[in-house]
Parts: structure tokens; C-alpha cells; sequence
């Protein structure tokens, strides 16, 4: 039995990392993909994990396998493509704390997994299982996400989805809109950003955006995380906010909102989806804005997550 089992993309975070002599940008390779990284921070927490994806056969993929094997998730449906090349993205931050991303990916190696290929047997055994909407950016792959939520849906998962927008990977954002809205149909745990909510339903105010959204679709638990504003749960009839950890010593926000998601599904895993009230919503949004602050004093995510004790430490000061 695994805790949680994750498919998408899992590639090089090439982040900016100051000056060369000749007045050129340096980069540091860092492990990355939003779902592994989810994983990676749940892994920390104790618990058990997987993988269901694809890497290019070459040396960027062969690193990636072994750096994600290292850190205790099951990688044996983690493949190795021969005919493309791991996937890469370039992050580029701004002074004001925003990003810009600048992806190698088409074709890209996380493209390429087919439905055929997604291990069954990963997510029957699972409690959660999830995902998000770069698995749906082309037609093979998205193939192979549906598949892997039926899989889950019919094994009885506590499905989570996190869309996690990346305009450029998208032919049109008409398009993007309507992976959303999929995703969302399958969907119990909905982790959501400020600017995707409002981009999503059109509407600026989130508690009306949120009641946008369950409107359409039966989800059990929404978190709107708003930046180093902190988040907010909305769980039945509970809305609980509760404010960030501005943190000085931030120098990228890469991989935040994963930091937060698995924080998120680890309290999910222990107090049972039927179980929150206010005061346990109020102790995962603590330890999620917590845990992301944490993250964002570091280069790259998924081989630095934060652990229960650094993130205890940070609440407790």
C-alpha cells in the first residue's frame, strides 16, 4: 500500500544563479516537476510514495531517476525514453518575487508516456493519488492521465489536483481552460493558486470564486493559497485563512505551492477527508504556509524539502 501516488512531469529546473566573469547568466541544474515534487515533501514527512512517468534515456534522465529513487519514491513506472530528451525549464526571477519559465519541451520526454504504459497496480494500492494539468497539455500523455484516473476513481483514491498554469506549454489558454475543468470533475482535494482561481472563473473575489466552483463540481476540500498573503481552506460550510511566513531570507518561490500541497495531503492522510473542523484546517494551513516559506529560502525544491522539525521550529518562532 502507498500513501501517495503521483503521475506528470518530472524534469531539470535550470534557476539563475548569479554572474559568470565574462557577464554571463549561470543556472543551477535543480530537480523538478510539480508532482514529484509534491511527493518528495510528502516522502519527508513520512510517508510512503511513487512515481508514474517518463524521462528522456539520457544523462539529465538517468540523474533524475536516481536523485528521485535517493529520496525513497518508488520509481520503477519512472521510464526512459530513447527517442526524446529529458524535459527542461529555464526559471527566471524578478525582483518583485514573480517568475518566468522558458520550456524545451516539444517534444519533451514527460510528453511521451502512453496509457498503456501507466502501472495500475501503483494507484489500486494507493490512498491518494495525484496529478495535475501539464499530463494534459498534448493527447498522449493526457491519455494516460485519464486513464490513471479512472484507475483511481474506480479503486477508490482520494483523488488530488493541483492545475498548476504554465501558459507557455499551452497551444491557447481556451484549451488550458478546459484541461482545468476535467481535472476538476475527477477531483475531492483542489489545491489552487490566487491568480488561477481568478483567471479560472473570471471572478476577483475568491470566496465567490470558490462558490464559482463548487457549483459545478463535488470537491470535497478546495485551498486557495495567496502567495505570502498565507492560504485559505474551504471545507462544507468552513472558510479558515490563515496568514503567510514572510520570510526575509527568501530568494525564489520555486516549488512553493508543491511544498504546501504535499504538507496539505500529509494532513489529509491522518485526519481522513470527513474529519477537518476548523481548528484541524486551521493546523494544516499553519504548518502548509510554513512549510512553504521554508522552501522559498532555497534554490530548486525537490531535494531540499523542509522537514517536520524545520517546519515546527519556524510555527514555534
Amino acid at each position: 500500500m502507498y500513501d501517495v501516488t503521483a503521475l506528470g512531469e518530472l524534469l531539470i529546473d535550470f534557476t539563475q544563479n548569479g554572474m559568470s566573469k565574462q557577464g554571463n547568466q549561470l543556472f543551477e541544474a535543480n530537480p523538478g516537476g510539480a508532482p514529484c515534487n509534491v511527493l518528495a515533501m510528502l516522502t519527508n514527512l513520512g510517508n510512503k510514495t511513487a512515481f508514474i512517468g517518463k524521462v528522456g534515456n539520457d544523462a539529465l534522465g538517468k540523474e533524475l531517476k536516481r536523485r528521485v529513487s535517493g529520496l525513497g519514491i518508488d520509481t520503477r513506472n519512472l521510464l526512459l525514453d530513447d527517442s526524446v530528451h529529458t524535459t527542461l525549464a529555464f526559471v527566471h526571477n524578478f525582483e518583485n518575487g514573480d517568475r518566468d519559465f522558458s520550456f524545451y519541451r516539444n517534444p519533451g520526454a514527460d510528453m511521451m508516456l502512453k496509457a498503456k504504459e501507466v502501472d495500475e497496480s501503483l494507484i489500486s494500492n494507493s490512498r491518494i493519488f495525484h496529478f495535475g494539468t501539464l499530463s494534459m497539455t498534448h493527447d498522449q500523455v493526457k491519455e494516460a492521465t485519464l486513464k490513471a484516473l479512472e484507475i483511481a476513481k474506480a479503486g477508490g483514491c482520494i483523488i488530488s489536483f493541483d492545475p498548476n498554469l504554465r501558459e507557455p506549454l499551452w497551444d491557447n489558454l481556451d484549451k488550458a481552460k478546459q484541461a482545468v475543468l476535467e481535472g476538476m470533475k475527477y477531483a475531492d482535494v483542489l489545491k489552487i493558486s490566487d491568480n488561477e482561481i481568478v483567471w479560472l472563473t473570471g471572478i476577483e473575489d475568491y470566496d465567490l470564486a470558490v462558490e464559482w466552483i463548487k457549483e459545478r463540481f463535488d470537491i470535497d476540500l478546495i485551498l486557495v493559497t495567496l502567495g505570502k498573503e498565507g492560504s485559505r481552506a474551504y471545507f462544507k460550510d468552513l472558510i479558515v485563512t490563515v496568514p503567510g511566513f514572510v520570510n526575509d531570507a527568501t530568494i525564489e518561490t520555486t516549488g512553493a505551492g508543491d511544498t504546501f500541497c504535499g504538507t496539505v495531503l500529509d494532513f489529509v492522510l491522518k485526519v481522513g477527508l470527513d474529519n477537518f473542523d476548523a481548528k484541524s484546517l486551521h493546523e494544516m494551513l499553519l504548518y502548509a504556509n510554513a512549510a512553504a516559506s521554508i522552501i522559498t529560502t532555497r534554490k530548486g525544491a525537490l531535494m531540499v524539502m523542509p522537514t517536520r522539525s524545520e517546519i515546527e521550529a519556524l510555527i514555534n518562532s
